[in-house]
């Protein structure tokens, strides 16, 4: 077993005395609270919480309470927030156990607490990264990340001020400076990956539907490149006007929204932009693409939720603006001549980053940003966390966890998990049990079982999950629920609340692929028995014997590596895990390496009727005299239970929905294993 400890990689590099103006100490002492018996760290019990609503504050607000949130708390949970419209916060304030007093303005907290932090580190409105690097610095310094405003309002004196130390738009070299001269004083129980800043709705803005595709078409056939007339924003007067487009999914619920391949703007007949997406001819004219993916056919995407929007500026007077649009699938176009969002840093989860004294950093994993994130990766130890997540979307997932996974990492998603400091330490008991299985008979079915995913991302079990898990229709159907067995340390109520109000149809299972998510086939040979081991400690510890698991993209990245016996003995040596359902989408795949039994998902686009004819068109032609399974997947952002249970009522002979469990049992008598 590989034993959690520090490696320092760095050829010897400190932070310089002197360096911005101050002198920063040696050691790191926080984030090793983490004992071997813990893999994320814990703060202590909360008692007394002071509480505060702060979802209608700003980012800038909002990120000097979380980091004042994290120096405090590393002491002793003593402040807890409220954020969006605070339901989902507070519905588990009361799983804390703590007594509490509720504030009316939360800044009215910063003087109150101004003597537990030591000053401010103001960010550059000029480099938004120096967000990321004043909350390493909040951590270290015992301090906050604040504008200078901030800090003359809140009479904070100033420890380190970031305004005119880096270079605008150079990413690299600001994350470069922060490994080199901070890196070696931080926590290293813990990496973050965070935004520095997030895109903001602005109230109020009406916009016009421009075009729309009114059919469900998923495989490019309606293609082509359609004239947008844009004219209808134009100011009409002598001004220049700015007109905002937004491209987004007519239907949200299948993940096939609008792809766009080129763009010609045209005013009056005279072009004025022209850019394919992905470029650097693309740039100027982005105005908002965090929810947006770039594809395999330079073009750029937005499914389910997500959008995009494009900024053109007509010069004054002009009287027809149009828009030649590559544009194909799902598309909804609609424009503006109001600007829709603002941009502002991004709050969440620093204050357990702060308490940690971890790291945090935000690189693309390709280019030279990609190299830069491998050398950071390549100074932690074997299963240290990598908690947040990466930019760039989906792109960004693969790219990160693999990159992650081939320095033996395992990655925790948090990026909008709240509270952190004070959940961790909430005591809550958590059963080790393995539930009773269902009798079940074998006989000649198709037998189902629905897997709700996203739960290895810890923000999703606090929030989303939360939301649909409270659905009164929850418990009609047999449904595997996936959790991140890391909530045993970072949320133990809310890992408890779920198994505590289970039906005897749902089944927690482990979400990917394990303690934290991963790719196993990426890992060194030398640190795959590490995380196993890892896995196999927390999943008795939460009573899980199942799991849903990732592996790589092939080489053509249009499906994934099979499990493989290396990979798979390393997971019977060390867990207890009893079968794996496997992303796969096609759902093609059936195989038993190392005697553990892994199925690939199949994963149907649409609701209801469209999902259920996808499942009858997947068994047509089946031998009748034979069981047939299928490991349905269920997008955990569109469904609910209620949703399941409308699927469930179309499914008639020779269907049959069962838990996971009694799925794997029935699967291991059918093939003798």
């Amino acid at each position: 077993m590989v034993t959690r400890r520090s490696l320092l990689r760095t050829g010897g590099a400190v932070l310089a005395a002197g360096a911005f103006g101050i002198s920063l100490p040696g050691g790191a002492r926080a984030a090793e609270r983490a004992t071997a018996a813990r893999l994320l760290p814990s703060f202590g019990r909360p008692t007394r919480l002071d509480v505060a609503d702060v979802g209608a504050l700003d980012g800038h607000d909002q990120l000097l309470l979380t980091t004042l949130q994290g120096t405090v708390n590393r002491g002793g949970p003593r402040l807890y927030f409220a954020f969006d419209d605070g339901t989902a916060d507070r519905r588990w304030l009361a799983s804390t156990g703590a007594s509490v007093t509720e504030h009316d303005n939360a800044l009215d907290l910063v003087g109150r607490y101004r003597d537990r932090v030591r000053g401010a580190i103001l960010i550059d409105p000029e480099v938004p990264d120096t967000v990321n690097v004043a909350t390493t610095l909040a951590g270290l310094e015992n301090g906050v990340a604040a504008t200078a405003e901030q800090a003359r309002t809140h009479g904070l004196k100033t420890l380190v001020d970031l305004r005119g130390r880096f270079t605008p738009g150079d990413v690299e070299g600001v994350y470069r400076w922060q490994l080199d001269h901070l890196f070696p004083r931080c926590g290293h129980a813990l990496l973050a990956g965070l935004p520095p800043t997030r895109t903001v709705s602005v109230s109020g803005v009406e916009w016009r539907e421009v075009a729309r595709e009114t059919e469900r078409i998923r495989d490019v056939s309606n293609r082509e490149v359609r004239t947008l007339d844009l004219s209808a924003e134009l100011s009409g007067d002598n001004d220049v006007s700015t007109v905002f487009v937004r491209f987004q999914d007519a239907f949200g619920d299948d993940g096939w929204g609008a792809s766009v391949g080129a763009v010609k703007v045209t005013a009056d007949g005279k072009e004025i932009a022209s850019f394919t997406p992905g470029t650097d001819a693309e740039k100027p004219y982005l105005f908002d693409g965090l929810n947006s993916s770039l594809g395999d056919k330079a073009n750029r995407f937005a499914d389910g939720g997500g959008y995009f929007v494009y900024r053109f500026e007509a010069p004054a007077g002009t009287r027809s603006l149009t828009a030649d649009v590559d544009l194909w699938n799902q598309y909804l176009v609609t424009a503006t001549a109001t600007a829709p969002t603002r941009v502002e840093p991004f709050p969440y989860f620093r204050d357990y980053v702060v308490a940690s004294r971890a790291m945090v950093l935000w690189l693309p994993p390709s280019g030279d940003t990609g190299k830069l994130l491998d050398e950071t990766l390549s100074h932690l130890a074997p299963t240290t966390p990598y908690t947040g997540w990466f930019p760039n979307d989906v792109a960004g997932e693969w790219g990160g966890v693999d990159r992650a996974s081939q320095h033996g990492v395992e990655v925790v998603a948090a990026d909008f998990y709240m509270n952190g400091t004070v959940h961790a330490g909430v005591p809550a008991k958590i059963s080790d049990r393995v539930p009773a299985r269902p009798k079940s008979e074998l006989r000649n079915r198709v037998y189902v079982t629905f897997t709700v995913g996203e739960g290895d991302n810890i923000q999703y079990c606090q929030r989303r999950m939360r939301d649909i898990w409270d659905d009164p229709k929850r418990g009609e159907v047999p449904v595997n629920w996936t959790v991140s067995p890391l909530l045993a340390d970072i949320g133990p109520a809310h890992l408890a609340y779920y198994q505590r109000t289970a039906t005897d149809n749902d089944l927690l299972i482990c979400g990917p692929s394990g303690a934290g998510y991963t790719y196993p086939a990426s890992w060194p040979k030398d640190a795959l028995d590490a995380y196993t081991e890892l896995t196999g400690r927390y999943l008795r510890r939460t009573g899980m014997d199942l799991a849903y698991a990732y592996n790589p993209r092939n080489a053509a990245g249009d499906g994934w590596i099979p499990f493989d016996e290396r990979v798979m003995a390393s997971y019977r040596e060390n867990t207890p895990l009893r079968g794996v359902i496997q992303s796969w989408e096609t759902g093609d795949l059936q195989t038993r390496p190392a005697g553990i039994p892994v199925i690939g998902n199949f994963y149907p686009q649409g609701k209801g009727a469209d999902f259920r004819d996808a499942l009858v068109r997947h068994v047509d032609g089946r031998d009748p005299d034979r069981p047939l399974f299928v490991a349905a997947a269920i997008n955990a952002w569109s469904w609910t239970p209620s949703d399941i249970a409308d699927l469930a009522k179309l499914l008639e002979d020779p269907f049959e929905i069962v838990r996971g469990d009694v799925f794997f049992e029935l699967l291991a008598k059918s093939t003798g294993g």
